[in-house]
């Protein structure tokens, strides 16, 4: 129990670090922009921008996605642990959901206070999208399971 919130406060702590500034928009673009640039060549500056930009909301929902399932793991084995919880647990998939959100918040805080970053409540919602998400993923994978 305790390995799987080990990974759940590593993932949270590299979550952490994209926050800062070396992952603002100005420093992830001289990476993402070159590997964009060579799968599309023939791409307008105007929509590179734009591409630049869904790529890192991309990351964003992705990087949460996987949160929720790394806290879902967690607090469902310990759930399991007591007998509380056996399969799907809408009390523990609602705490993740809690859970994650609550990061979500508390990063684009953080951002606030990175001179290159901004906080905004749209990555919030990025952010809570993406973990429920990651319910949904951990629902199907334990329905498609359990059936057979």
């Amino acid at each position: 129990m305790l390995r799987r919130w080990t990974i759940v406060l590593i993932w949270m702590a590299l979550i952490f670090s994209a926050s800062g500034d070396r992952s603002s928009f100005q420093h992830s673009s001289r990476y993402l922009e070159p590997l964009l640039r060579w799968l599309f060549p023939h791409l307008p500056d105007p929509q590179m921008e734009k591409a630049v930009f869904f790529v890192r909301k991309c990351a964003h929902f992705g990087e949460y996605a996987i949160l929720a399932i790394l806290v879902w793991r967690a607090l469902h084995k310990a759930r399991t642990a007591e007998g509380q919880a056996q399969g799907w647990d809408w009390k523990t998939a609602w705490l993740t959901l809690a859970l994650v959100i609550a990061y979500a918040i508390s990063d684009e805080v953080h951002q606030h206070f990175v001179p290159s970053r901004q906080a905004s409540v749209v990555d919030v919602f990025i952010d809570s999208a993406g973990a429920c998400s990651g319910l949904a993923c951990v629902w199907v994978v334990r329905r498609l399971r359990y059936r057979s």
